[in-house]
């Protein structure tokens, strides 16, 4: 007899999200963390579109949006000038709600999410230790330690959300394949003598590497970058060794340093992200370098993708087998992320001609030109912002309808407003045009929401078909298709994954 359903190893952001979406979802759990509170001190500068997509299911997107700051532009510089401009403004444009990236520091993201998990009737057990972790075929037994005294708990599932140094990975006995650049990167939040009129802004030349991003919270401005050489030799550099690389790079003069740290990055994707009744997320899963801000926000699309299979499961409502589509999602994306962020980060930082060439020309010159183009600007923001993600290949994946294909993210029609259903949290049908009486019969039947929009030029223009039938998954996917509206189809699609609806 279990105790409570799920344990969620680490109050990071993958673990405070999976929390708060297991909590709407009506589920119970224990979330711990072996530190005293939420961190002081954060790496991740970025929220990402899709991530705020997730959180509009929750309601909660306009909150974060009014603590961060949304980047409209970002100035490229070379050497000490700057070199282009670019308007992220006009980079999402009609393809989402929030055609944007939000700088929102992940310290205050961490204190927003305990504040939303302790509204919904939870906290965060501070100061809790996993010790040790086994499991069987009907259960999970925790051993957890805190203020030196242990106890034993056991739980259904278990969810390690606990970092890069994951103890969960470690008990489970998962590799964590990959390695560490060997390059020492810096991250400071500082107060500048004059504010710069940049948003934010990026140096990537041959001559260092620097980022800065103002900070609503404290009014301060983080500045992120790769030490120079010289800092690399001191066993315990302070920002005093290295401050003359960012005020150069960026044309900025430090005042005040209200946090400084230094760090090493790696590149490594665990070799299962799904042992058993054991599951992986976030850092836990995947690290790699900070080049363009997919790492918190992949780690809350592991969050968001196990939420709901875990609901289901444990309200009854899907068989055990729906929880096995977790890693194959999942993995193949990570995977996929860090060997793109390691060949990014590689031509930042080394020597050879083609990295010369990219960081002096094609980041500074060529890139801002093909970003002229709407098509381009496009494929930039789908890629950076996580919309593009799909789980095409997905066993819950069947059917295409247009040219949306099941395991693609819903696309957005802004005149509809499609996405406000979304926030129901649960599987729903979607028709742009009429549903026939039939369909409207077998969810009326199924209590499965049926929700109609009128086709519409837009609709069209962004590839759904008219009168097509498309089943939504509850994190927004589309997870079968039909371009006539199937009924049979659709019910021998629930009926084949056990999908119970009520």
């Amino acid at each position: 007899m279990t105790d409570t359903p799920i344990l969620i190893i680490g109050a990071g952001p993958s673990g405070l999200l999976l929390a708060l979406r297991l909590a709407r979802h009506g589920v119970a759990f224990r979330i711990i963390d072996k530190n005293a509170g939420p961190g002081l001190a954060s790496r991740a500068m970025v929220v990402q579109a899709r991530s705020l997509e997730f959180y509009d299911q929750l309601g909660l997107a306009d909150k974060i949006i009014s603590q961060g700051i949304i980047v409209e532009t970002i100035h490229l510089r070379r050497g000490r000038r700057e070199a282009a401009v670019l308007n992220l403004a006009t980079f999402g444009q009609g393809l989402g709600p929030y055609p944007f990236a939000l700088s929102y520091p992940q310290d205050d993201h961490e204190k927003f999410l305990v504040t939303e998990l302790k509204a919904a009737g939870v906290s965060v057990e501070w100061n809790t230790a996993l010790q040790d972790l086994r499991q069987d075929e009907t259960h999970v037994t925790a051993t957890l330690v805190k203020d030196g005294k242990s106890q034993t708990a056991q739980f259904q599932y278990a969810c390690g959300c606990d970092g890069a140094h994951s103890k969960t990975r470690e008990l489970i006995k998962v590799d964590f394949l990959g390695g560490t650049y060997s390059h020492i990167f810096y991250v400071a939040d500082v107060k500048l003598v004059s504010q710069p009129d940049a948003q934010a802004q990026v140096n990537m030349g041959d001559d260092g590497f620097a980022l800065q991003f103002p900070i609503r919270s404290t009014g301060m401005n983080r500045l992120i970058g790769v030490a120079p050489d010289a800092a690399e030799k001191i066993e315990h550099p302070t920002f005093a060794d290295l401050q003359h690389m960012p005020e150069r790079l960026l044309n900025i003069e430090v005042q005040e340093v209200n946090w400084f740290s230094t760090y090493h990055v790696h590149h490594r994707v665990a070799a299962h992200f799904n042992v058993g009744r054991v599951f992986l997320l976030g850092d836990a899963g995947h690290v790699h370098s900070p080049v363009g801000g997919q790492g918190l926000n992949t780690g809350l699309g592991d969050a968001v993708n196990l939420s709901w299979k875990l609901s289901q499961v444990l309200q009854n409502r899907a068989a055990p087998a729906l929880l096995q589509s977790y890693e194959p999602e999942r993995i193949a994306f990570a995977r996929k992320l860090v060997a793109t962020t390691d060949r990014a980060f590689s031509l930042i930082v080394s020597g050879g001609i083609q990295a010369r060439l990219m960081r002096n020309l094609v980041v500074p010159y060529l890139i801002p030109l093909l970003l002229k183009f709407g098509g381009f600007r496009h494929y930039v923001f789908r890629t950076i912002s996580q919309i593009s993600i799909n789980y095409r290949k997905s066993p819950l994946s069947r059917g295409i309808a247009g040219a949306i294909q099941a395991g693609d993210r819903l696309p957005f029609v802004s005149s509809l407003d499609n996405f406000k259903s979304l926030r129901k949290l649960d599987w729903q049908v979607h028709v742009y045009g009429e549903a026939a009486p039939e369909l409207s019969a077998l969810c009326k039947r199924l209590s499965l929401a049926l929700v109609t929009f009128a086709f519409t030029h837009e609709a069209m223009a962004v590839g759904f078909a008219k009168d097509a039938l498309y089943l939504i998954r509850p994190d927004g996917h589309v997870a079968f298709a039909s371009q006539i509206q199937n009924s049979n189809a659709l019910q021998e699609y629930l009926s084949v994954r056990q999908i119970v609806l009520r």
